[in-house]
């Protein structure tokens, strides 16, 4: 499906639906948002997702974020047609879900 991203806002990206509460916590039939797969890796390389349900789960708190701030200024100015590579963060590299 293409469309516009609701986190970093570009326009005729390809998107996918990311639960702002994690299926694992709960959030099958809460509210999610159509975001760019660029953005959905990146949300998740950055955090668990006992972070994401109690920490970032909205919209507005996850664009607040410091390091996804710094994201969303990068991706914004990288074509919608760009493949992007997302690292996973330091201190997740090891960790398990």
């Amino acid at each position: 499906m293409q469309g516009k991203c609701e986190f970093c806002e570009r326009d005729n990206v390809e998107l996918t639906e990311h639960h702002l509460i994690p299926i694992q916590y709960g959030g099958r039939y809460l509210e999610t948002c159509m975001i760019c797969i660029p953005c959905h890796k990146q949300i998740h390389a950055l955090y668990n997702n006992m972070e994401l349900s109690y920490r970032l789960y909205t919209i507005k708190r996850l664009k607040n974020d410091y390091k996804l701030s710094r994201f969303i200024r990068w991706i914004q100015k990288q074509p919608s047609t760009a493949i992007v590579t997302v690292k996973k963060y330091r201190k997740r590299k090891n960790t398990r879900y």
